[in-house]
């Protein structure tokens, strides 16, 4: 596949260019189907007479039907779009990428999204895509299975499909929640998922920024005390990476707190756990559920994070962890060798 790209790119450099253009519009219809015209021009930062070109195109092709709801996929499209993403990822040479950062970090397994989900809102639900397939390939009968909240984590039981063949499946939320939107806590998405896997859930209705006593004071409840000794039996964990910033704010610290934690060095936050971009811890808080602690013991663990402007924070963690499989997009893997000493223009130039 990569020397068909190499050679298509030589030889025919607009026509690679063309497929990549209507791959994006095909895969920002897919997710936002059915969605009119204007609001795809919006998100695509394209002219409306552009949009309507390809538009027009894509529909005599047979892969977009066009209705007063607005525009969607047909199924040969969506058989499309599935099929480039292959040819996307060599298009756009991210297998060397998603290499170095594997060997950098010492990772089993990376994946790596065209795109930069920082740019288009589209790619989180490519990288909730991506995790869903890894889950449903690996994930055996019996499993417990824990998730982290989070707005990328939340599009994993979006993108999973119905599992029936499964048995005895456990959900259960990595950590308490955060006090946020109820649609991206842990225990929301765990319940999810678990009605997509066809499995039994248990929730865990702790906030994580209790007070250390009032914590001490709630994990000793025998009931409990019985789902945290669950959720600390997880065979495969799914996890975000935050930053330190944002972590602090969806915790509702103050600017001043905040403030004390950068002045650490805090780059990135998980499990309750700031890190300098040295991989460091330099500051921890109250937290309930899984801690670093834990990963050792879980036969799977991934992380996933997007975003350009999370590469710093992707980068502290996997110097203090390297987990089992890193999903990321192409954004956050080209900031991140940049960050690891330019390598990225090598694999420019490859």
């Amino acid at each position: 596949m990569e020397e068909l790209v190499k050679l298509l790119q030589q030889i025919a450099p607009e026509i690679a260019l063309t497929i990549e253009n209507r791959y994006t519009i095909l895969r920002n219809i897919y997710f936002n189907q059915p969605i009119g015209r204007r609001a795809l021009s919006s998100i695509l930062s394209l002219s409306e007479r552009q949009l309507r070109t390809e538009v027009k195109r894509l529909e005599e092709q047979g892969l977009v039907k066009i209705s007063s709801k607005g525009m969607e996929l047909t199924n040969t499209g969506e058989n499309i779009i599935f099929r480039l993403e292959h040819f996307i990822y060599h298009l756009r040479g991210l297998n060397p990428i998603a290499q170095s950062i594997r060997q950098l970090f010492n990772c089993g397994y990376v994946s790596i999204v065209p795109g930069d989900s920082d740019e288009d809102e589209t790619i989180k639900m490519q990288l909730g895509k991506e995790a869903a397939q890894y889950l449903k390939k690996t994930i055996n009968n019996g499993d417990i299975v824990a998730v982290t909240g989070g707005t990328t984590m939340a599009q994993i039981p979006r993108a999973m499909e119905n599992i029936s063949s499964l048995k005895d499946i456990t959900v259960v939320p990595g950590r308490g929640g955060l006090g946020e939107k109820v649609e991206i806590e842990s225990n929301t998405i765990a319940a999810e998922l678990a009605k997509k896997l066809k499995a039994q859930y248990k929730l865990l209705y702790i906030p994580d920024n209790l007070s250390p006593e009032t914590m001490e004071s709630v994990i000793n409840e025998p009931g409990i005390r019985e789902i945290l000794k669950t959720v600390r039996s997880a065979d495969i964990l799914l996890h975000g990476i935050g930053g330190a910033e944002e972590i602090g704010q969806r915790r509702g610290l103050s600017e001043k707190e905040i403030a004390e934690i950068s002045k650490k060095g805090a780059v990135a936050e998980a499990f309750g756990f700031y890190f300098n971009k040295d991989g460091k811890v330099v500051h921890t808080t109250t937290s309930v559920g899984l801690t670093i602690a834990d990963l050792k013991n879980i036969r799977i663990v991934i992380a996933i994070a997007g975003g350009a402007n999370k590469a710093p924070a992707i980068q502290a963690f996997l110097r203090y962890h390297s987990p089992t499989v890193l999903i990321t997009d192409e954004g956050a893997a080209r900031k991140l060798l940049e960050l690891e000493g330019g390598r990225d223009d090598e694999q420019k130039d490859a």
